[in-house]
């Protein structure tokens, strides 16, 4: 047990250092300037950060890296209920730590900026502030917002499509993947949710990489990360998601797949 949760601590912590890394790099954009921010790069950088801390942790623990995999897996798969809550525990010690990681390595590019959101979803993260900034100073008009209700939908549908891929990865019964590349499938799934289906709420689609990375930028001095009342949206509709994608793979699939 104590080996399972190092295996999540570790493995979450590469998923934040990598991911919110990105979005640091990206959206400070140093060398560039704002213009530089480009929602691809976001996509391709945490899709990649999937895939490396899958491949590092699903030896050790699994790798659920995200509570809303561990209640799923718990609901459908047999995952057992005594785990759950230290597997969440870990996911999210190894999320705040990799927020830490990535406040480490942009320091100097973080204070300059005056501590933006480069930490989690939802409004006020670099995301709206640069893009949206550099739309209205193109003459583009930001008509990027989206209510609470909206985001909420887009992260039940988004957790549910990585729960889709999540659950193929591993199915012997169905296509299969052979020689270990199954983490490359969960990170394809976390890059199309991005570009589909990310716009409306930022796709957290995990609440450890949402409310860790809330707590360190709390920590660190980033101002309104739970003043706007979206903080419980990334964690709530995540867990939601995730238990419908199961239920619904399982009907839609399971049920039609060969037995042996």
């Amino acid at each position: 047990m104590l080996g399972q949760l190092v295996g999540e601590v570790f493995g979450t912590f590469i998923l934040i250092l990598l991911g919110d890394g990105v979005v640091a790099n990206v959206g400070l954009a140093p060398r560039l300037g704002a213009a530089a921010y480009n929602w691809n790069t976001i996509t391709i950088g945490w899709a990649f950060a999937v895939i490396i801390a899958v491949y590092v942790s699903a030896g050790v623990s699994g790798a659920h890296l995200n509570p809303a995999v561990t209640i799923a897996l718990a609901l459908k798969r047999g995952f057992p209920w005594g785990k759950v809550f230290p597997y969440i525990i870990a996911q999210m010690v190894g999320a705040f730590l990799g927020a830490l990681g990535v406040y480490l390595v942009y320091m100097d590019g973080l204070k300059a900026a005056g501590l933006p959101n480069v930490w989690c979803t939802g409004p006020g993260s670099v995301f709206g502030q640069a893009f949206w900034g550099t739309a209205a100073g193109a003459g583009v008009a930001a008509s990027g917002g989206y209510s609470f209700v909206n985001a909420f939908v887009a992260e039940i549908f988004g957790t549910a499509v990585l729960m889709w891929g999540i659950l193929a990865s591993g199915d012997a019964k169905n296509t299969g993947l052979m020689h270990n590349m199954g983490p490359f499938l969960v990170g394809g799934t976390v890059l199309a949710v991005g570009l589909s289906l990310g716009g409306p709420s930022g796709y957290a689609i995990n609440p450890a990489r949402d409310l860790g990375p809330r707590l360190f930028g709390l920590v660190s001095g980033t101002t309104g990360l739970f003043s706007n009342g979206y903080w419980w949206i990334p964690i709530v509709a995540p867990i939601i998601g995730g238990a419908i994608g199961v239920y619904l793979y399982d009907w839609f699939v399971t049920n039609y797949l060969p037995q042996k």
